[in-house]
């Protein structure tokens, strides 16, 4: 059994080390324990720092490339080098790496093809009330639209299996936990968490300039990767109750028309028959984008499907050879 810990890098040569540290290298029931450092760019000695706290692989890119491409690079590198689990952390000391076992022991009990690390917002200190308010309200949502129960939702500690690191899709360039926890509720990828503990906070994230970036960035993310799910029902919804008022604004016009002037057309309701009339063309061309909408949703999940194949043959390949 092979552990590849992946870890995204953008100039963290001051925190690196205590993060290197905590990482245990002998894990009951993991035969190998391997440690990958993305370089997103990095211009300090991020890199050099790795290499002396006994790091086996650095992926390098040539400028910062963004959290969502140094994820989805570390993931391929690890599933090419044979990895069973990939855990994913950040390089800035956050998540505590002596937790690493507690987060692979469903994986390796087979309970679980991913593990995400509860941080549990309330008790983290350094959280502000806003913060943590904001979390649980986020979390809560994005559970609900995954069908899951997931109560850290933003938390980057994650451990995969090979399979479901080989189901999940990249499509994001800016954070990948949003995105993963719906992928995975739609996809029936056994999920659980489990507490983890966080370490002092060291830097300020480089993420996102304020919390409000973050909440805004992860609700498009989150209404972008729902809808590509669920766009049947979010257009019909939305068509069929806008069809609707405009039915019956429409039908109060015929009944004045008809039962209240006795045949005679009110002509100083027209705006009420102008209005009923965009209403009812808006629903239909709602209900019509849907239809588009989930046949597009269709040909995506096919498209991954294929993609899923095609990994999953390049690996069995690999693996022959």
């Amino acid at each position: 059994m092979k552990l590849m810990i992946q870890i995204p890098c953008l100039n963290e040569e001051g925190t690196l080390p205590a993060t290197l540290r905590d990482i245990p290298r002998e894990i009951p029931g993991i035969d190998i324990v391997e440690v990958v450092i993305i370089d997103d760019g990095c211009t300090d000695r991020t890199v050099e720092v790795a290499k002396e706290h006994g790091v086996d692989h650095v992926i390098k890119f040539p400028g910062n490339r963004g959290l969502g491409h140094a994820f989805a690079a570390g993931m391929d590198f690890c599933l090419r080098h044979g990895a069973d689990i990939i855990i994913n952390t950040d390089g800035d000391n956050q998540y505590y790496g002596g937790d690493i076992p507690t987060l692979v022991k469903p994986i390796l009990e087979g309970r679980a093809d991913l593990v995400i690390g509860d941080r549990e917002p309330d008790k983290v200190e350094h959280f502000s009330a806003m913060k943590k308010f904001l979390q649980k309200t986020g979390s809560r949502v994005v559970s609900k639209l995954a069908n899951l129960e997931v109560p850290d939702v933003p938390s980057g500690f994650k451990a995969y299996t090979r399979e479901a690191a080989m189901r999940v899709a990249y499509s994001t360039d800016f954070d990948h936990t949003v995105d993963h926890v719906i992928q995975a509720g739609r996809k029936r990828i056994v999920t659980v968490s489990v507490p983890i503990r966080t370490n002092e906070k060291l830097r300020e994230s480089r993420l996102f300039s304020n919390f409000w970036v973050f909440v805004t960035r992860s609700g498009g993310i989150m209404l972008r990767v729902y809808s590509s799910y669920r766009a049947m029902k979010i257009f019909s919804t939305a068509g069929i109750i806008t069809f609707g008022v405009g039915f019956m604004i429409g039908f109060r016009f015929i009944w004045i028309w008809l039962v209240d002037n006795h045949g005679t057309l009110p002509t100083e309701h027209n705006q009420s028959l102008i209005l009923a009339a965009i209403l009812l063309l808006a629903g239909f061309q709602m209900f019509l984008t849907g239809i588009v909408a989930d046949l597009i949703n269709a040909n995506r999940a096919i498209a991954e499907d294929m993609s899923y194949r095609l990994r999953r043959m390049e690996l069995e390949n690999r693996e022959n050879k």
